[in-house]
């Protein structure tokens, strides 16, 4: 006798559908803004040699990937076949998340000096890809070494490639 399927879907729990809603979204753009704002910011410090204008290009890459991202899940869809939730909070939180991401290791950059305003910014990167491999691990009950392993070599390769670029960039 082959078991049928109930075609009636059942509700997801409150934790399933604030993972779904909140968790998700946020993480998303928190990965977004830590990882995609990395190489425009430390190509910036290491091509100008100036906090100033890392700062800026930071803060540049950060709204505006927030901006971005913010959009791209308001319009991805609306949530009743999902459900996703509202198209609107997810963007907000997303583009919210985004951008902090993004602005926590732009931040200090605010510094005038460029070594120290680099050591931080580098504690700052490994904090923020611990706390995303942590989400991870605590929200989408992904494994914690796989999730550490993942989260460090994607943003190292950015992160390297942005170090690279600026160097490569002022040596030319």
């Amino acid at each position: 006798m082959t078991p049928t399927l109930d075609p009636t879907p059942t509700a997801p729990s409150d934790e399933a559908t604030f993972v779904l809603q909140k968790v998700q979204p946020a993480l998303l753009g928190l990965m977004d803004g830590s990882v995609s704002t990395l190489a425009p910011l430390f190509a910036a410090a290491g091509l100008t040699h100036s906090p100033h204008a890392a700062f800026f290009v930071g803060l540049a890459a950060s709204v505006g990937a927030g901006i971005s991202m913010g959009l791209a899940e308001a319009l991805s869809d609306d949530g009743a076949v999902t459900g996703r939730g509202n198209p609107w909070a997810r963007g907000l939180i997303t583009g919210g998340a985004t951008t902090a991401g993004g602005m926590l290791h732009t931040l200090p950059f605010l510094l005038t000096n460029l070594a120290l305003a680099l050591q931080v910014a580098y504690v700052v990167v490994g904090s923020e890809l611990l706390l995303i491999a942590y989400i991870r691990y605590r929200f989408m009950k992904t494994p914690l070494a796989s999730t550490i392993f993942q989260v460090i070599v994607g943003g190292g390769i950015v992160f390297a490639l942005g170090v690279w670029l600026g160097r490569f960039g002022a040596a030319g």
